[in-house]
């Protein structure tokens, strides 16, 4: 019986650990049906991004799908810059390591920047030098 009640938590784990491999494929799934409409589409645990000619549009992923979706179109933006624990790095040289990475959008109508988060600063700097591209056509 000892022996049982050893094992009972360990079974626990293995659970949950299905549980949660199940709930990432759910939103791995989710993410492929949305991204298909998209040119070209990123998915991270933080955000969602898909690029569709001139507009950009990110938002939270969930097993039902992208939540909390929001566009802006890149003719509206002045500048982009990316953002390694909150301070500015270069496109071209950034970090090997950060905490919280991001892109940094400043739009030409509005007072406010827009944020979109990045788990992995090499794909953030990679979609912020396409996106500098597309800016400077």
């Amino acid at each position: 019986m000892e022996r049982g009640l050893l094992w009972l938590p360990l079974l626990g784990v293995f659970i949950w650990l299905a549980w949660a491999g199940w709930n990432e494929f759910q939103k791995v799934e989710a993410y492929r049906n949305w991204a298909s409409q998209f040119d070209r589409a990123k998915y991270d645990i933080y955000a969602v991004l898909g690029q569709k000619g001139d507009n950009l549009t990110w938002g939270k992923p969930t097993r039902s799908g992208a939540v909390n979706l929001e566009t802006i179109s890149l003719r509206d933006v002045q500048s982009i810059r990316l953002l390694v624990d909150d301070k500015p790095v270069d496109l071209d040289k950034p970090p090997i390591s950060g905490r919280r990475v991001t892109l940094e959008f400043f739009l030409s109508n509005a007072p406010n920047s827009v944020q979109i988060p990045f788990t992995e600063i090499p794909l953030a700097a990679k979609w912020g030098k396409y996106l500098q591209a597309q800016l400077n056509q």
